[in-house]
């Protein structure tokens, strides 16, 4: 009889040296990320070809080696951007479906790339370069919507419109004011940004898997090849860290919450009840059954994205929450929240650059709600404090005149004087005409960041400056 032998088990794949059997197939799928974290293939050949860069400036490549290496990350790149690349489940992600076709290319050669590093700083470095080039894409964008915002408002410093306090018309400003409230949020978030891009621009490669590597890697000269202010000053921290995602996912939360504020506003301005803008037709869409509707569904989808945005920052919180140093496979969910916050704010801002400068005003439909909001009322109470009558007295005095203008259905400067004073006052005067005029009321906050026509002008000229 023949002895019984053991078949080997069929241990497939680069990693599968210390199992003795294959991965599952639904384990395959189930870790894999390939079919996600596939965008960052730039960054990764980049990456990896400044890897070998610096494995040959070490001696641990030769000229011959690198070369080759250089060569057939090339090579990859281009069948990648030719859609030609086969991407491969079992290959797990990006770096080892790269570093797996490398190994096709120019053989065991391709095998010592990986030499210094880790899947866990190589990641890690991939998704810095990624946010980096992502977040300059997206500062870009908003100087853009900068633009256009200090451009329209240029266009109406002296459009009269009320400005609100609790959804109820409180006090005369002009339209250019309004719309740069809006420049001076985006530009603190843009602020934000570019505070995370700083934060972010420190290298983890050469941290390894957590500890670094014996090899020695020369980290200077990689974060000055691949355009990074420093190195991670540890190599725990630096592989196992996500806190530039979350940073980033909150600039974004906190942009698409101020971006959900203005379109909440184009939602209410462009509705019949008031009238105040009209939105270009392209960036509407009709009813599937009122012929009539004209439905402002771009800002309503900004303002339903932000619920989303918000979405992955509390995702991403909550999968660093729990974990010990250093990397865990729970940071593998780290890139599809961060890949759709920088596409979905990248599409808003796209969408908001398209949609500003074709708001047309409709100025006269502003004009009447300012005059019927008795808007001018707190001017009237500080023309009466101009004549020595005590505020809390000034404010009764104008409420009682406001009761008497509702009474009659007229504007505060329709009333005589007898119904501005009432029965027990003769202080108001008839230079009170001149306060009363919405224009007059504008033009009175004449200071810095006032609503005064010079004012706003003033203010644009120094926000194109920033911008």
């Amino acid at each position: 009889m023949g002895t019984n032998s053991t078949p080997k088990p069929d241990t497939k794949g680069l990693l599968r040296g210390r199992f003795s059997e294959a991965t599952d197939k639904f384990v395959e799928a189930f870790t894999a990320s390939v079919s996600f974290d596939q965008r960052l293939y730039a960054h990764d050949i980049r990456a990896s070809i400044t890897h070998a860069r610096m494995l040959n400036k070490i001696d641990v490549l030769t000229d011959d080696e690198l070369n080759s290496i250089c060569l057939g990350l090339q090579q990859i790149l281009e069948e990648i951007e030719a859609h030609t690349f086969n991407w491969q489940v079992e290959l797990e992600d990006v770096h080892m479906n790269i570093e797996s076709r490398l190994i096709e290319i120019i053989g065991d050669t391709g095998k010592k790339l990986h030499t210094g590093r880790s899947r866990n700083d190589q990641v890690a470095t991939d998704i810095r370069l990624f946010l980096r080039d992502a977040i300059d894409t997206i500062i870009a964008s908003e100087n853009k919507l900068l633009h256009a915002l200090t451009d329209l408002a240029e266009e109406h410093t002296h459009t009269i419109m009320p400005g609100f306090t609790h959804l109820q018309a409180a006090q005369p400003i002009t339209f250019g004011h309004h719309l740069m409230a809006w420049f001076e949020m985006l530009l603190r978030d843009r602020g934000r940004l570019e505070d995370c891009r700083k934060r972010l621009n420190q290298l983890p490669l050469g941290a390894a898997a957590l500890a670094g590597t014996p090899y020695l890697p020369d980290r200077g000269f990689m974060a000055q090849e691949l355009g990074f202010d420093g190195i991670c000053e540890n190599s725990l921290d630096a592989v196992s860290d996500r806190d530039f995602a979350i940073e980033f996912c909150a600039t974004a939360a906190l942009t698409l919450t101020h971006f959900s504020r203005w379109c909440e506003e184009l939602v209410l301005w462009s509705s019949q009840q008031f009238s105040f803008v009209e939105l270009p037709d392209r960036f509407c869409t009709g009813s599937s059954i009122m012929p009539q509707k004209k439905n402002p569904d771009v800002p309503e989808l900004i303002r339903g994205k932000t619920g989303r945005i918000n979405g992955h920052l509390v995702a991403l919180l909550t999968l660093m929450k729990g974990q010990p140093l250093a990397y865990n496979k729970d940071n593998q969910e780290d890139k599809e929240p961060l890949f759709d916050a920088v596409d979905t704010l990248q599409d808003c801002i796209t969408a908001l650059v398209g949609l500003i400068p074709n708001i047309a005003p409709n100025k006269q439909a502003m004009l009447d709600a300012t005059l019927k909001g008795y808007t001018t009322a707190t001017d009237l109470a500080d023309y009466l404090v101009r004549k020595n009558v005590p505020f809390r007295d000034a404010h009764e005095l104008v409420g009682q005149a406001v009761q008497r203008a509702c009474a009659s259905n007229k504007p505060l400067e329709a009333l005589s004087l007898q119904e501005l004073n009432g029965e027990h006052s003769s202080v108001i005067e008839n230079d009170v005409y001149q306060v009363l005029s919405v224009q007059g009321s504008a033009a009175a906050r004449n200071h810095p960041g006032g609503t005064a026509p010079t004012q706003v002008k003033k203010a644009i000229d120094n926000a194109r400056r920033k911008i």
